[in-house]
C-alpha cells in the first residue's frame, strides 16, 4: 500500500540520504549486509523476551532496507545483481526475525502456538512469489494490504503489544496473520482475474506479450549453442527420411564448418606458422616441376 501511493514522496525523501551515504563511501551493498544482520541480533533480542530493545532492533533492520536503493541509485551502481541480492536478503531477514518469535513463543507458549510465526513466515513468502511469478507471466500483483514496510510496522506493533503485556502478543500475532492472508488472497485473485481469457501481454515496442513470448521462444532457439553432435544428428535424419535433391554442404554441417574454419584466416600463432610453411613447400614442388620441365 505504502509502496504504490507513497513511493514517489518516499523516493524524493530519501534521495537526499542516499547521497550523503555516497559522500560518506557507503555502498547498497554493505546496507544490505547491514540490515541482514541487524535481523539476526533482533531475533536473539526478541528471543530473549527483550521487546523494547527489540523494537529498536526492528528499526535498525527496516533502515538499510529502505537507503540502500537510494544509495544504488546516487551512485550509479543499481543493477539486477543488487536487486537478486536485496530480495533475497529481504527473505532471509524475514526467516530470522520470524524464528526469533518462534524461539520466545516455545520458550514462554508451550503448544501449538510455536507454529504460528511459521504460519505467517509461510504466508509471507507467498505474497512475495505470487508478484514474483505474476510479472514472470507479465501480469502486476503488486501493492495490497500488507507489503514489506507495512509488515515491519505491524510487527513493531506486535513487539509495542508484547512490552505492555505478554498477554496481548499472541493475539497481535493473530491479527498479523489474518491481515497477510487477506494480502495473498487479494493478490490471487487480482492474478487470476487479470489472466482470465486469452493470454495478453503488455505490449512492447507494439508487440502484444504472445506475439512477444513467440518471438523470444524464436530467439532463444537461435541462441542455442551450436552442436556438431545435434547437427550430425540432423543430417542422418535428412538422410533417413530418403533421396534428397542435391545441395551444396553449408557451414552449418560439421565438415562445411571444418573447411569454412580451415579456409578461414588463422588466429593463433602456430596457425600462422603452419599455414606459411604449407605455402612455401606449394611454391617449392611448383618451381622443381618448373625447372623439371
Amino acid at each position: 500500500m505504502f509502496d504504490g501511493r507513497f513511493r514517489q514522496a518516499v523516493d524524493h525523501g530519501t534521495k537526499p540520504v542516499g547521497e550523503t551515504l555516497v559522500r560518506v563511501g557507503v555502498t547498497a551493498d554493505v546496507l544490505t549486509v547491514f540490515g541482514l544482520a541487524m535481523s539476526v541480533l533482533t531475533a536473539f533480542v526478541v528471543g530473549s523476551g527483550h521487546f523494547l530493545w527489540g523494537i529498536a532492533m526492528l528499526f535498525a533492520t527496516g533502515l538499510p532496507d529502505l537507503f540502500d536503493g537510494p544509495v544504488a541509485k546516487a551512485s550509479g551502481t543499481a543493477s539486477i545483481r543488487g536487486a537478486f541480492f536485496d530480495s533475497v536478503a529481504d527473505r532471509v531477514a524475514d526467516g530470522f526475525m520470524f524464528g526469533g518469535v518462534a524461539w520466545y513463543l516455545a520458550a514462554h507458549h508451550h503448544g501449538e502456538m510455536v507454529l504460528l510465526p511459521f504460519a505467517i513466515l509461510a504466508a509471507v513468502s507467498l505474497i512475495s512469489y505470487q508478484r514474483a511469478k505474476a510479472e514472470l507471466l507479465g501480469l502486476s500483483a503488486s501493492g495490497g494490504l500488507m507489503e514489506r514496510a507495512e509488515r515491519f510496522i505491524l510487527l513493531g506493533v506486535c513487539f509495542v503489544a508484547a512490552a505492555i503485556s505478554v498477554r496481548l502478543f499472541v493475539p497481535a500475532l493473530w491479527v498479523f496473520f489474518g491481515l497477510v492472508l487477506l494480502t495473498a488472497l487479494e493478490r490471487f485473485v487480482r492474478v487470476w482475474n487479470a489472466a482470465e481469457g486469452p493470454v495478453r501481454f503488455p505490449v512492447a515496442d507494439g508487440v502484444e506479450q504472445s506475439e512477444y513470448a513467440r518471438r523470444a521462444i524464436a530467439r532463444w532457439r537461435q541462441a542455442r549453442a551450436d552442436s556438431r553432435w545435434r547437427a550430425w544428428r540432423e543430417a542422418r535424419a535428412e538422410r533417413s527420411a530418403g533421396p534428397q535433391p542435391a545441395r551444396p554442404r553449408v557451414a552449418a554441417e560439421p565438415l562445411g564448418r571444418w573447411r569454412a574454419r580451415r579456409a578461414a584466416v588463422p588466429q593463433s600463432r602456430t596457425a600462422h606458422v603452419w599455414r606459411a610453411r604449407r605455402a612455401a613447400r606449394a611454391r617449392e614442388r611448383a618451381g622443381r616441376r618448373a625447372g623439371g620441365i
